[in-house]
């Protein structure tokens, strides 16, 4: 019998990671972000939608206009409270809408895509607006051509519409006798103005530097690079006006001026007619360059001029008068309308549009910005791990913790690390029915309680000096789901591994991976509503240009090259009930036969000459296992994800170690153990142990 306790007690010993994952489980997815400060609107008629509407017509019929688009975005194609007047107008929230509002109509209309659909119906009076798909309903071009009576008068604000919009939207108007106005001051504004609730006044934050031993490249070196691309192409100056190229390109970064977000508002304006200071023109804030903003671009032997942020027009017709005849300014084919009307004062000017010689730049990091990434969701991972842990601790204690809760604890426990500059974008946690809203944010007020019945999806990011994280994690927080949420859990999972593995030649283009991702979910008729991967910017935008893996091509994708950083994140959202998502931030690297890659070694070619190329998973949090049916996973995926554990727990755990978080290091340890598939599973691997144990159980 002592025997048989024995073999019993190794026995346990030795299945202890199947019974606690396996067998337990056998049974049982811009980007541009901003926090709102906009008062909410309460719906289903309690809400002011039906005044702020009213009096937006108001200003349309006294500027004889007869419709007017409220887009998203302000003159640099982000979004900021001042600037938020569809927000403000509709009530609906995030990155994606636009509002069409008629002078008579007693109704608006919001276009948006899939990923907004459900919150619409949650955040937006729809007695006052009426939802129009992307996709689905006629595009706001189309309703506008088909709806607008001849000798009628569309008008928009110049600066939140691009000339590559303005151009498209112009032509298809006047083919039926329609004319679109820019009138420049926006009037959305003014009717704000009108019933005293005016949009808060522009905030232009605090400048910071960005040392070289994060930039990885002197400032001087960037804009020499463009100054030489402008002589090559016969440019007389060129005007950026995304905030992220101009923070990029300076090493400057923005803290306060929009929350989430280091750009800061601006413009640079460069020229190659002009020599010293000159040639160099920054606009920000009143002009007056900040002490240490001087020492920083003199150390990085830059000369320059500072003027005020409201200048930039003037500016620009000016320095068109001034150009000869036959000049040429180059602009981002992004750049507002209202820029190219400024230059477009004197018509012997001409203008190259083109995507911005910057972002091509940018998208591809320098050795010393990748080991920032790296190093940043190293911290990152310390502080979702603890995180994690902490909302499934106190759940489990019966503690009353609400969706707003996690998302400040993460804020809390990022602060902690070293360089920590704040959230990247305002966390998305969602618990049961809150998941399936693809971009949901939690309120300030009357947050949800997370239950142990829920499943969580945590969507959240964090700036630090050395990169940008963006990760999602969803978990059961009793760790009991249903059968359904395995299954789908676990198909967004393969999904993942599939992306996240594969091999593709130098040069593919985004929307050629995208259906890696898909393909376990299209198998069984599901799918979902959103882009796979987006670029991230190092400690910049969280969504960054031109490259992204979405379902498809994108005019402007130069091609994935190595030293690029995506988001891998496939997902699926069960309306009413729950969501899943499982996001990764990725490294573009170069394979070889001896890459540290699950399939560099069976590689016989490269693609031609051009190259072999694959990701590797920077962020550092381990999945859920529980959720996982390990039946569907193959053995590739099995062996990617416990290989994936191993190396978050030996990258975390001595850090948690050292700093005494032995709460943290145990739920870790547990959550990186080996996964198995079950008790059979062992047998193959050690037969006459088990059969020693049933042999003695039955003599006995």
């Amino acid at each position: 019998m002592a025997a048989v306790v024995w073999l019993f007690i190794v026995f346990i010993s030795l299945t202890t990671n199947v019974l606690t994952y396996t067998i337990q489980g056998l049974t049982d997815t811009d980007y541009i972000s901003y926090e709102s400060n906009i008062e909410p609107q309460r719906k289903n008629g309690t809400d002011n939608s039906a005044e702020r509407l009213t009096a937006v017509q108001n200003v349309l019929k006294a500027n004889r206009v007869d419709a007017y688009i409220v887009p998203s975005t302000n003159a640099h194609n982000t979004i900021s409270p001042t600037d938020a007047r569809r927000e403000w107008l509709s009530g609906l929230q995030g990155s994606s809408g636009t509002v069409v509002v008629t002078a008579t109509e007693s109704i608006a209309r919001v276009w948006t895509d899939s990923r907004y659909f459900t919150q619409f119906e949650q955040q937006v009076n729809t007695s006052v607006f009426t939802l129009m798909k992307q996709g689905i309903d006629p595009s706001v071009e189309s309703w506008l051509v088909d709806n607008m009576l001849p000798q009628s008068v569309v008008a928009v604000d110049p600066t939140t519409y691009t000339r590559a919009s303005w151009t498209v939207l112009e032509a298809a108007l006047k083919a039926v006798n329609v004319t679109l106005r820019a009138i420049p001051i926006n009037l959305v504004d003014v009717a704000r103005d009108d019933i005293e609730d005016p949009p808060p006044p522009r905030n232009f934050g605090t400048l910071i530097s960005m040392p070289f031993r994060f930039s990885g490249r002197r400032a001087n070196a960037k804009l020499e690079q463009l100054m030489t691309q402008m002589s090559d192409r016969g440019v007389s100056a060129l005007v950026l006006a995304a905030l992220d190229e101009i923070a990029y390109t300076l090493n400057i970064r923005g803290i306060g001026a929009i929350p989430n977000n280091p750009g800061f508002f601006s413009y640079l304006v460069l020229r190659t007619d002009l020599q010293g200071v000159n040639r160099v023109n920054l606009f920000w804030s009143n002009g007056t360059t900040p002490d240490n903003i001087s020492q920083h671009l003199e150390e990085e032997n830059v000369q320059f001029t500072m003027r005020a942020y409201d200048d930039i027009f003037t500016y620009l017709r000016q320095m068109s008068d001034d150009l000869p005849s036959g000049s040429t300014v180059w602009l981002s084919q992004d750049t507002s309308h209202a820029i190219y009307l400024a230059i477009e004062t004197k018509p012997t000017t001409n203008i190259l549009s083109t995507l911005s010689p910057v972002a091509l730049v940018k998208c591809v990091k320098n050795d010393v910005e990748l080991e920032g990434f790296r190093s940043a969701h190293i911290k990152d991972g310390i502080a979702v791990v603890r995180g994690l842990r902490w909302v499934e601790e106190q759940v489990a204690n019966g503690v009353a913790v609400t969706e707003m809760d996690i998302s400040n604890t993460l804020l809390e426990f990022r602060a902690q690390e070293n360089d920590s500059y704040g959230p990247s974008f305002s966390t998305i946690a969602g618990a049961g029915e809150n998941g399936a809203i693809i971009h949901y944010r939690p309120p300030e007020v009357g947050s949800r309680v997370i239950t142990k019945e829920d499943m969580l999806l945590v969507d959240s990011g964090g700036h630090y000096m050395d990169g940008t994280t963006d990760i999602t994690r969803t978990r059961h927080m009793s760790a009991s789901p249903t059968p359904e949420q395995k299954f789908t859990f676990t198909r967004v999972l393969k999904g993942q591994i599939a992306l996240g593995t594969t091999v593709f030649g130098r040069g593919t283009r985004g929307h050629t991976l995208d259906a890696f991702a898909r393909k376990h979910l299209w198998d069984v008729g599901l799918n979902y509503a959103h882009g796979t991967g987006h670029g991230i910017g190092h400690f910049l935008n969280v969504h960054e240009g031109p490259s992204m893996i979405l379902s498809g091509p994108l005019a402007d994708d130069p091609g994935i090259v190595p030293g690029m950083i995506f988001s891998n994140e496939p997902g699926y959202y069960e309306v009413g009930q729950y969501g899943i998502r499982h996001e990764d931030v990725v490294e573009v690297i170069a394979l070889d036969s001896q890459s540290d890659h699950m399939l560099a070694s069976g590689l016989v070619g490269n693609f031609s000459g051009a190259g072999a190329l694959g990701f590797h998973y920077i962020s550092l949090v381990p999945q859920q296992a529980a959720c996982i049916d390990v039946d569907l996973l193959t053995d590739f995926e099995l062996e990617f994800l416990n290989k994936y554990h191993k190396r978050v727990l030996a990258t975390l755990g001595p850090i948690l170690k050292d700093r005494h978080l032995d709460e943290d290091y145990d739920w870790l340890e547990k959550e990186c153990a080996p996964i198995l598939r079950s008790a059979a599973i062992l047998y193959k691997a050690s037969p006459f142990l088990l059969l020693c144990l049933f042999s003695l159980w039955f003599t006995s």
